[in-house]
């Protein structure tokens, strides 16, 4: 059936047992496998090929955009970065910033340098500089007694002001010099630095010609504590930094000049982002809005997800299922906004093995970044087929990547089929089934990355 399994298969998880009861005996053994996949999870996205191009096949207008202003494969470019990473001093005096949390969130200017390695002549990325710009109120903000109760502190509102407009002017300073007025927000996984992060998402900058205005969002990842403790820090610092995160794309989405905004993710980040989705959602539901009316969210792509399939249901959708919350000032439980160009794009692997280990650990049904087509209940079936027709129908696609290697789990940048898939998504604004895709339909809304590689 078309168009008919876009929301109800996300909940398909409850059915399944706890892996970890199953094990027996073998318990330590797959605990300590899953340790060493755990491990692997940590740094996942560090595999760069050559950004491939678009096909000529592209409309007139987005054609216009081939001329870049700065050459993607060579010389510096610069990305916007925004973080509640504590900010620590390197031995050369330089800034930077580390995996401790932060009270407040930092704005400002990473440089990406492309040097050539010598043995490969091959171009690889590396930080060169980072220079804040701008920092709001340490949290939470100040509030103060009143007569008429409890008010927020006019100072902490100053300056929260203060940072918002200085944060907006320097994305509209961007747009201003972007050949396309349209921001690419990444949000990285487990275990990534500073570093890591900002090189990931220079890649992804890249890729797309430098002709997007591109922010690397980056929580407090990656510090010490070993396999299981580092990744269960990383869990509650990526939960940390959701109020922050979610209050930064907000700000970046009222910005004068911006037309589309894009909301990437990889595997921990796709949790944080599920969750900046769910608030923002629901913001823009009460004021009688959509995300795309409101935010100008064009896209939201998770890249290998590790989140639990159920965990992802109940906050991507919450607000489709509460036909009780106010939309203005009284709810109206029939009422779906116009959702325009939004749409949600899981690229998962069943050969996944990082995520198969932290499936196994952490008592998950399934991860969504495991999802494939024949992993779908047929008792989910029946609640999935009333999506048919229904004007979310097209709001979510699910592509596999049957491949994995060793790990599989940074496949979305190492492989050049789903990296020029997802550029194609993002630069050229191909739906699933254009030919400049490189996937193949298995049942809507599932498809299949391509094994043959279009001439690009």
């Amino acid at each position: 059936m078309v168009n008919s399994h876009p929301v109800a298969l996300l909940g398909l998880g409850r059915t399944s047992t706890s892996y970890i009861k199953q094990v027996g005996l073998l318990n330590f053994f797959w605990a300590a496998v899953g340790f060493l996949l755990l491990f692997c999870l940590a740094g996942c996205a560090t595999q760069h090929v050559e950004p491939p191009t678009l096909p000529n096949t592209e409309s007139a207008a987005l054609h216009r955009t081939q001329t870049v202003r700065s050459h993607p494969s060579s010389g510096t470019f610069d990305l916007l970065y925004i973080t509640d990473r504590a900010p620590i001093t390197a031995s050369d005096t330089a800034l930077s910033y580390g995996a401790e949390r932060a009270i407040f969130l930092s704005f400002g200017s990473v440089s990406i340098a492309s040097t050539r390695k010598p043995l490969t002549s091959k171009n690889e990325l590396r930080v060169s500089a980072v220079s804040e710009t701008g920092r709001f109120p340490a949290t939470p903000y100040g509030v103060e007694a009143t007569a008429n109760g409890l008010s927020r502190s006019l100072e902490a509102v100053t300056a929260h002001d203060q940072a918002a407009a200085s944060l907006q002017a320097e994305v509209a300073r961007r747009l201003s010099t972007s050949d396309r007025k349209e921001v690419v927000v990444f949000i990285h996984g487990y275990g990534n630095s500073f570093d890591a992060a900002a090189l990931t998402t220079g890649e992804i900058c890249r890729s797309l010609q430098n002709q997007f205005v591109c922010i690397v969002l980056t929580w407090p990842a990656g510090g010490s504590g070993g396999f299981f403790f580092g990744y269960n820090i990383d869990r509650e610092s990526s939960e940390f930094s959701v109020a922050d995160l979610k209050k930064a794309i907000r700000i970046i989405a009222e910005t004068q000049g911006l037309e589309r905004l894009h909301l990437l993710a990889h595997s921990r980040g796709t949790d944080v982002l599920a969750s900046v989705v769910q608030q923002l959602s629901i913001e823009a539901y009460v004021s009688q809005s959509s995300m795309w009316q409101r935010y100008k969210i064009a896209n939201v792509v998770f890249f290998a997800p590790d989140i639990d399939l159920d965990v992802a249901s109940s906050k991507m959708f919450a607000w489709v299922s509460d036909p009780d919350l106010a939309f203005g000032n009284k709810p109206r439980p029939s009422t779906v906004p116009p959702q325009g160009p939004l749409h949600l794009t899981v690229y998962s692997s069943p050969r996944d093995k990082a995520l198969g280990a932290s499936t196994l650990l952490f008592g998950s049904a399934l991860r969504l970044g495991q999802l494939a087509v024949d992993r779908l209940p047929e008792n989910r079936s029946e609640a999935a087929s009333r999506w048919a027709g229904s004007q979310m129908g097209e709001l979510v696609d699910f592509i596999e990547f049957p491949g994995g290697g060793f790990i599989g789990h940074s496949y979305f940048l190492s492989n050049p089929a789903v990296k020029a898939d997802f550029i194609a998504l993002i630069r050229a604004r191909a739906k699933a089934g254009d030919p400049r895709r490189q996937i193949v339909e298995i049942k809507r809304p599932f498809w299949r990355v391509s094994d043959v590689q279009q001439a690009w």
